[in-house]
């Protein structure tokens, strides 16, 4: 989800982009074999060395595209870094990908899309279909109640993975969210790049 993103605001905008980090914080997928997290304080620290050794090279603006919910420290990282005056973003908030729900006709609340549903089947429908297992059509899973996420995990709420409904995914639908993220980030750009650091009117970012 961060690659698609990002490449489609790479192409959108004047930004360059770095090699993603693959391995972050999923540690509420544990119950499923194979999968393989880095703690919350690693993930920090190589947010953090990485953008100092992009200001030593004179890039001193960064925004951190993020796919993935267990990710809630890259906040963090952001807020520090911002409260010493760096200039750090994250990227996409929940209010972009509520736009980008709207504008691209999504039926699944944000509550309930939480992963693989109907937005991640249809963004890689539009970029990667090959990707997409037969049987997507069959797998909805709808648990809206996850309060206890952070303790049980996923595995408590789901046996597939799937916390949403994919049997609503459609490539038009990806290539919608995915151009309206594109222009969300406009507001972002011109957040970072501004004299001051005043925060822009939401409508820049559609112009």
């Amino acid at each position: 989800m961060a690659c698609a993103i990002a490449r489609e605001v790479a192409a959108a905008h004047p930004v360059r982009l770095l090699p993603p980090v693959t391995v972050s914080c999923s540690h509420e997928h544990a119950a499923w074999p194979g999968t393989v997290s880095i703690s919350s304080v690693t993930l920090h620290a190589v947010v953090r060395d990485m953008a100092a050794s992009l200001r030593r090279s004179g890039v001193d603006a960064l925004v951190l595209v993020n796919g993935h919910g267990g990710n809630y420290v890259l906040g963090n990282v952001v807020q520090e870094s911002s409260a010493r005056g760096e200039r750090m973003a994250l990227f996409p908030a929940a209010e972009d990908w509520e736009t980008a729900r709207e504008r691209a006709g999504v039926e699944t609340s944000l509550l309930t899309d939480m992963h693989a549903g109907e937005i991640e089947t249809s963004i890689l429908l539009h970029t990667h279909p090959e990707l997409v297992r037969p049987g997507y059509e069959t797998s909805d899973v709808v648990a809206d109640d996850r309060r206890h996420l952070l303790t049980v995990g996923m595995s408590a709420y789901t046996d597939s993975g799937v916390i949403g409904r994919p049997s609503l995914g459609s490539a038009e639908k990806g290539k919608r969210l995915l151009a309206s993220l594109a222009d969300s980030f406009g507001a972002y750009v011109s957040l970072l790049t501004s004299a001051d650091d005043s925060v822009p009117d939401s409508g820049d970012a559609r112009k």
